[in-house]
């Protein structure tokens, strides 16, 4: 059920249609109110200027140097368009008050806070040395500038706001707008996907319908969390194949991940001298004199040189495995901690110098396991019309996944089957001769069924 809005939740929804603002690409005006201008100013949200949103990407595609600060003003945009439309739905105003959406838009503007430089793929490796960057985001709200303007100019909690931003809100409000931050439909995903598209020059991540997204957001059947009416459909159809195609194209470009490899690689070999707190407080310029620094006379030097170093240098692939063609070997690789996959390249390395005669450096052949979890997979709930009008009419209430087979087969099949996949890096001279192994996959396989998961 739809009303006219009866108040406005926040100022910042006026500000969309002023001139005062920043202009960010591809041409949109990001409104700014003296209080969210107050929070873009701060040590805090400025330091993301210097950390790339999609760091080893770049090393592929060029132009994605754009950083985490741009991303996050286009979420914060996007967050207002969102409450735009949700305040015609009777549901949403009923539970939602001011101070929940004024926690809304800040959480999306300050979502990336606790981000460091190249973190997700050394967060993925799971070092326990390392938390998570949404664990630091508590600490870096509660203190120093933010802290005080959330409380001041806002009137907002800050362990509130980090609850949204990590999605622990249990309240529901606080769930209600948590799945507007971080859902199958949210504001992050609607910005990056077409942002990064943009800088890497590729159309993939451009190509869904926003505005008729935008206009069927409601709540779900139960109005605990974000869905959409059957007008959207298409568009969300558009915008699963637009993340399927970007994960298949850039963000898992076989040269992306190589590139990825080599870091988590370097990482693992020099854990024990990397110092969590300086790295937290990197930009990326920071991070590559150190990285090379700390990799000098080690075997991760050459990781470091060839990504770091005056002359891009990525390692090759010596073999790929996805789960139709070589299902067995992608079900022994697929899924493993990172220490397991490390302990299947040592293995692999031995059978290699044993068998084949292939004298490679164990720490310098990278088996690229990927994980398990389902990174396309698009759990939403579809509002549809009712089979006939009357007084009785109610909606049905079906999971996109259910309606749409497109969205199955590309969360399931096609993402999980075909895109993530086992390969195998190294050494461009020494790629070449693994690769040219006979017996290489059932030496693979040996190698995993021994490692420990």
């Amino acid at each position: 059920m739809t009303v006219a809005p009866s108040r406005r939740l926040l100022p910042e929804l006026d500000a969309r249609v002023a001139a005062d603002g920043v202009r960010i690409p591809p041409g949109v005006t990001v409104p700014l109110t003296p209080r969210v201008r107050a929070l873009v100013d701060t040590v805090e949200v400025r330091r993301l200027a210097g950390i790339s949103q999609l760091g080893l990407v770049s090393l592929v595609y060029p132009g994605a140097v754009h950083s985490r600060l741009e991303h996050s003003l286009g979420a914060y945009r996007l967050a207002l368009e969102f409450l735009a439309r949700l305040e015609h739905d009777e549901r949403f105003m009923a539970t939602v008050r001011p101070a929940d959406a004024a926690t809304f838009v800040v959480a999306a503007l300050l979502h990336d806070v606790g981000h460091w430089p190249y973190c997700h793929p050394i967060e993925d490796m799971g070092l326990a040395e390392l938390p998570r960057h949404e664990r630091l985001v508590a600490e870096i709200l509660a203190r120093g500038q933010l802290g005080e303007i959330l409380r001041s100019a806002w009137g907002l909690d800050p362990e509130r706001v980090a609850a949204v931003i990590c999605g622990t809100a249990t309240d529901p409000a606080g769930r209600i707008v948590q799945s507007l931050l971080s859902g199958p439909i949210d504001v992050d995903k609607m910005d990056y996907l077409a942002r990064d598209s943009l800088h890497a020059g590729v159309p993939y991540g451009r190509h869904f319908d926003e505005e008729r997204l935008l206009s069927s957001l409601c709540l779900d059947e139960a109005g605990t969390a974000l869905a959409i009416s059957d007008k959207g459909r298409t568009a969300a159809e558009l915008m699963v194949f637009a993340r399927y195609v970007m994960f298949s194209e850039v963000y898992w470009h076989h040269a992306v991940r190589a590139a990825t490899a080599m870091l988590q690689r370097g990482m693992w070999l020099v854990r024990d001298r990397v110092d969590p707190q300086r790295l937290r407080g990197m930009s990326d310029a920071d991070f590559a004199p150190w990285f090379l620094a700390t990799t000098a006379g080690t075997p991760a030097a050459r990781l470091a040189d060839g990504l770091f170093g005056d002359r891009r240098r990525l390692f090759k692939r010596a073999a790929t495995f996805d789960a139709v063609h070589h299902p067995d070997v992608h079900r022994a690789c697929a899924g493993r901690t990172y220490a397991g996959a490390v302990a299947v390249s040592g293995r692999l390395a031995d059978l290699l110098r044993e068998r084949a005669g292939i004298a490679v450096d164990p720490a310098l052949l990278l088996v690229d396991a990927p994980p398990a979890d389902r990174e396309v997979e698009f759990r939403i709930q579809v509002r549809e019309r009712p089979a006939r009008a009357g007084p009785d009419a109610r909606p049905a209430w079906r999971r996109l996944d259910d309606l749409s087979p497109v969205v199955r087969s590309l969360a399931r099949e096609q993402f999980d089957d075909i895109v993530k996949r086992v390969r195998i890096f190294a050494e461009p001279d020494t790629a070449a001769a693994v690769a040219g192994c006979a017996d290489l996959e059932q030496m693979l396989l040996e190698a995993a069924t021994a490692a420990p998961a």
